[in-house]
């Protein structure tokens, strides 16, 4: 039976994430990111990393203003699992339980030091040794589920 998937993400740093997904074998039922803003010196929309990489795919681009209501749809295409790297936004419980087995985050830090935004930016600044990525379950709060997996990386000057 093939894994039906969901992937959340915005910026360039989510897009292996989603090539990892694509290459995996699983269905990736649609493609979630943020809505398109505007860029550059004329001010136009452009797509984010990820929408570029899902069009690219012919994956369901959504952009909901609202993430309440996008648990009906997960709950009606019964997906199974929903991974989310750098997507900006806090998924609302409803949402976080409607995939079958849950949802996967993809963040750029050893939790528990450096959860939300800006993770790598921080560790920089703070003069840490290492980094990392945590792969996590999600839940309720931000970057407080469980761990499943971390891989450490060195700062080099």
């Amino acid at each position: 039976m093939t894994l039906r998937a969901v992937f959340a993400g915005t910026p360039d740093f989510a897009v292996p994430a989603l090539e990892a997904l694509l290459n995996s074998g699983a269905e990736v039922m649609a493609v979630y990111c943020q809505p398109d803003r505007p860029a550059g010196r004329g001010r136009k929309l452009r797509p984010c990393a990820v929408k570029a990489k899902a069009i690219e795919h012919a994956i369901p681009v959504r952009q909901p203003a609202d993430l309440e209501q996008e648990a009906a749809y997960l709950e009606e295409t019964n997906v199974d699992l929903a991974i989310v790297a750098a997507y900006g936004l806090l998924l609302p419980e409803r949402m976080l339980r409607a995939p079958r087995l849950g949802c996967i985050n993809v963040h750029a830090s050893l939790l528990p030091r450096w959860r939300g935004a800006a993770p790598i930016q921080r560790a920089i600044e703070a003069g840490d040794a290492k980094t990392g990525i945590t792969l996590m379950k999600m839940d309720t709060g931000l970057d407080t589920g469980p761990i499943i997996q971390t891989r450490e990386i060195p700062i080099q000057d």
